[in-house]
């Protein structure tokens, strides 16, 4: 079989320059991203799989309940798209691409959610970067 963009000089001098820094690296079971969410100072939920909807009643029900057991940080896994756009299976959905960029515009069109958030941004590339959110939400007084 034919790749579709075959490597080329560029793309082995890219990859043996990246192998050689290899403390960018981490073990999923060891890395500092898990010992946070195992530690308990990050919350964890991971909407891979889930459509537009279940996603959106998740993502509310997630952020009432940690905000009520008085969590401060967040992660939410929308993951990227990338491996949802298929049109050769008619049992994968497209739609499941949208997360990524439906998740933060749905906290923020319901005011109940804003109000208990301080911020949210990308995550930190070792907890999912692009495809991963931190909300921080604000102290219960």
């Amino acid at each position: 079989m034919k790749k579709k963009n075959p490597s080329n000089i560029s793309d082995k001098e890219d990859w043996e320059n990246f192998t050689k820094s290899l403390e960018n690296i981490y073990d999923k079971e060891e890395s500092p991203a898990k010992l946070d969410v195992d530690s308990g100072k990050i919350r964890r939920l991971d909407l891979h799989g889930f459509s537009l909807e279940e996603a959106n009643k998740q993502v509310e029900k997630f952020i009432n309940d940690s905000f009520e057991k008085g969590y401060r940080k967040l992660l939410v896994i929308t993951g990227k798209g990338s491996r949802s756009k298929t049109h050769a299976n008619p049992y994968v959905s497209n739609k499941l691409s949208v997360l990524k960029n439906s998740i933060p515009e749905f906290i923020n069109n319901n005011k109940n959610l804003l109000n208990k958030i301080k911020d949210m941004s990308t995550a930190e590339l070792k907890h999912g970067g692009d495809g991963a959110l931190f909300i921080y939400l604000k102290i219960i007084k």
